[in-house]
């Protein structure tokens, strides 16, 4: 039965997931924690960490993760196959139908009010992150975190400013995160 659910889950979040990687994470967030349960708040917030760090898309990353922490190896197989099937259809069948009426304005309008609600969803994903990393919940209705913040603060000016490989910047918080919680 969990692998029936690991996959209408995953199946859906392929089929809804339009934007990318991150748009799917606020449907994961939902599926995992909200509807099924699978995992807590916090454990997502780790599930996301080690996707974002590990080759390939995130959200095949995520789907694997999820699924191998609810039923090991099968679920890890289960769940991405559900992330990938829906979105290889749909690619297929927005490639032919884009290529044929590309030109038309129809077309065009719909790809322009598709823009705003992929960066609202992003938007959602990324602000649920920053109250997990920020005040340890899903909201910024607990107290805040001073020495995350600072992190989060200096990787974001590194990032910006030198545009170094985002894999030294994590490592780097990773580390300064970890004396902060020894020398705290």
């Amino acid at each position: 039965m969990i692998y029936l659910e690991l996959l209408w889950s995953f199946m859906q979040i392929g089929l809804f997931s339009i934007g990318g990687g991150y748009a799917a994470m606020p449907l994961i967030q939902h599926q995992a924690i909200d509807v099924h349960g699978w995992l807590t708040m916090q454990s997502f917030a780790d599930i996301m960490t080690i996707s974002q760090m590990t080759p390939g898309p995130i959200a095949i990353n995520c789907a694997t993760f999820v699924g191998i922490q609810v039923a090991g190896i099968p679920g890890a197989i289960i769940a991405t196959a559900g992330c990938i099937l829906p979105s290889s259809l749909i690619v297929t069948i927005l490639a032919f139908i884009y290529y044929r009426f590309k030109g038309l304005e129809a077309v065009q309008s719909i790809l322009k009010g598709l823009r705003p609600a992929v960066v609202a969803m992003i938007a959602s994903a990324g602000l649920s992150l920053t109250a997990m990393a920020f005040c340890g919940g899903d909201t910024f209705t607990s107290d805040i975190n001073t020495a995350n913040v600072i992190i989060f603060l200096i990787a974001l000016i590194i990032l910006r400013k030198w545009r170094p490989s985002p894999m030294i910047v994590m490592a780097g918080a990773g580390i300064i995160g970890l004396a902060a919680g020894i020398i705290l």
